[in-house]
């Protein structure tokens, strides 16, 4: 332990020399790694009937859609809970657009934050979905808890 001190060997050394190790996979596995992308996302636009985006949800299992702008920025999400209030509040909601319900102004992370932290936001949080965007705000992907928890990150 005296050597490992003296060389300033430090937690990242550590992970880095055993990448396969909890340590290793905490401080090496990043959002890109493990976030879903492509047509894997489920994507809405704001004048998406309710109905089309319920069907988007169910068909790429995250439990939300995202609702994006014309140039391909998160202007939304729309989540199972979102829908639960929404029927509470509402009743009958199959004449309405998914922009009626969505929650705007989703939480978003860079690809290249470190997983690890992002799940104990999404935990101080209460969130199941993260989404991850670029530099410029422009969609990437978007992360679930089961994301993290198959990574064996938390």
């Amino acid at each position: 332990m005296a050597c490992l001190e003296a060389r300033h060997f430090s937690a990242e050394d550590f992970a880095r020399s055993h990448p396969g190790g909890a340590l290793g996979r905490k401080l090496l596995t990043y959002v890109r790694d493990v976030m879903r992308h492509g047509e894997a996302l489920p994507v809405v636009k704001e004048e998406t009937s309710m109905h089309d985006a319920l069907k988007e949800m169910s068909s790429k299992g995250m439990g939300m859609t995202i609702v994006v702008d014309d140039d391909h920025r998160p202007i939304g999400i729309f989540t199972d809970g979102d829908l639960r209030r929404l029927i509470q509040k509402q009743g009958d909601v199959r004449g309405l657009k998914v922009a009626h319900g969505m929650t705007r102004q989703p939480r978003c992370v860079k690809a290249s934050a470190l997983a690890v932290e992002v799940a104990a936001q999404m935990d101080e949080g209460r969130l199941n979905q993260m989404l991850v965007v670029d530099d410029a705000g422009l969609l990437l992907g978007a992360l679930h808890m089961h994301d993290l928890m198959a990574a064996k990150v938390i």
